[in-house]
């Protein structure tokens, strides 16, 4: 192993490891089938997502799948869990168990994805890329928008609690760099995974459900940041 690859394997066992202590100091990862905004969100954060099937290297521990965050114009008014919520889809209501993928890319990716693996309308297939739609369409796509929230309700998910909005951007930017196949990670996808089969190639060939900062270079210093605010944001 070269002198690059060895720092990336080290990098990423840090990584891991602070997510560990992590998910020790919030009590555990949470899946969004069982959260509403009284879980005790902070009003401002960074997420990790894990899925079922998706190890690291060694088989024994959860490769990260989806790294996000929110707010990072200074007029947004997003908090974490609306931003989560926008991800999962409204459990009860007038749409329940549904969704809106023109709300969340995440969302559009793995529908995609669930299109490509399925047995699916036609109809649903030409409309769901499309940013537009009547609200025939949008009635139409309610199968694959409840598909959708199936998928990602379950995924496990750690949070963590960073106030400024600068601080939000370069640990989501550097994380995703850091865990994208694209740049040489060392945790590659397992072959069933969904996201293989996904429209958008960056998800694909990164092994993330993410498109922006998969073809970045990683800064080391962004594990500080996650340190830091681990530190002054316990829980």
């Amino acid at each position: 192993m070269n002198h690059v690859a060895a720092q990336r394997q080290q990098d990423t066992d840090q990584f891991y490891s602070l997510l560990d202590a992590l998910a020790e100091q919030i009590g555990g990862a949470r899946r969004l089938f069982n959260c509403s905004a009284t879980s005790g969100w902070p009003q401002r954060g960074v997420y990790f997502f894990f899925e079922n099937g998706e190890t690291r290297t060694d088989g024994n521990r959860p490769r990260v799948v989806r790294v996000g965050t929110h707010a990072l114009t200074a007029t947004s008014r997003t908090t974490l869990w609306t931003r989560l919520a926008q991800h999962r889809g409204p459990i009860d209501g007038t749409n329940p168990r549904g969704g809106n993928q023109r709300g969340s890319i995440f969302r559009r990716h793995v529908g995609t994805a669930l299109l490509a693996t399925g047995h699916w309308p036609s109809e649903i297939a030409q409309s769901w890329p499309k940013n537009h739609v009547t609200s025939q369409q949008r009635q139409a796509e309610r199968p694959l928008e409840l598909a959708v929230t199936a998928q990602i309700a379950a995924m496990p998910l750690l949070w963590l609690d960073v106030p400024d909005r600068d601080q939000r951007s370069t640990i989501e930017a550097n994380a995703i760099a850091l865990l994208s196949q694209r740049t040489g990670a060392v945790d590659p996808p397992s072959p069933g995974w969904l996201g293989l089969h996904a429209a958008n190639p960056k998800v694909r060939t990164s092994g993330l459900w993410n498109s922006n900062h998969v073809d970045d270079r990683y800064d080391p210093s962004f594990l500080d940041d996650i340190a830091l605010c681990m530190k002054s944001h316990p829980r």
